[in-house]
């Protein structure tokens, strides 16, 4: 199965490249953002009984009802939170830690808070392996965010609330950016940006993402 695992690795470099030239194709244009998931092994971040489809333009399972978000959808969030050049970012649901991953690369500080404890041992891991010491973990209910870390000039949710919650708001740093979805039956991509005690929102496009949940999975 190693073995198995490495061959996926050697010929994910070509995949990876054709992920990225889809990419562009489908409007992503951040050029460092591209650059970063090009380098970036999604295959890792999943089972390995998934790691071949690891470059497919898809979300895909990684247990407890959480998926591995399609790479359109992380890199159109990345583009849109980088828009802002955030240096210290709060993630709501580490999951398989990609996300976390890419932030990680493109920030200074990334503090990603993950409500199921299995799924974060598995990302610490990860991004371990890959040398990156400027993401924190915490094991914690997301919908709280990290208030003692805080403010963030950047809040990224991988979750989907019914609406952004007043907790996250107030550890917004002025002139920072949440990117969120919201809603329930009918989710929206939403950027949120604070200006001193007033938050412009724009609904950016429809998406479809595994609801907010409280609480914590041990």
């Amino acid at each position: 199965m190693v073995a198995e695992l490495q061959g996926i690795g050697m010929t994910s470099r070509r995949t990876r490249m054709r992920l990225i030239h889809r990419l562009r194709e489908e409007g992503i244009q951040d050029e460092r953002v591209l650059a970063v998931m090009a380098e970036l092994p999604r295959h890792i971040f999943l089972d390995e009984a998934l790691a071949h489809r690891a470059y497919e333009d898809t979300s895909l399972p990684i247990g407890y009802s959480q998926t591995l978000s399609q790479p359109y959808i992380v890199a159109r969030m990345t583009e849109i939170l980088m828009e802002h050049q955030p240096t210290r970012v709060l993630e709501l649901g580490t999951g398989s830690g990609y996300q976390t991953a890419i932030l990680a690369r493109l920030t200074d500080r990334v503090f990603s808070v993950e409500r199921i404890k299995p799924l974060q041992d598995r990302a610490r891991e990860r991004l371990r392996q890959l040398g990156l010491r400027n993401a924190l973990l915490k094991h914690a209910d997301g919908g709280m965010g990290w208030p003692d870390k805080g403010p963030f000039d950047g809040i990224m949710l991988t979750a989907a609330p019914k609406e952004i919650p007043a907790e996250l708001k107030s550890q917004l740093a002025d002139g920072g950016v949440i990117v969120a979805p919201v809603g329930e039956q009918s989710q929206t991509l939403v950027k949120l940006v604070r200006r001193g005690d007033s938050y412009e929102a724009t609904s950016i496009e429809a998406v479809n993402f595994v609801p907010l949940l409280g609480g914590v999975v041990r």
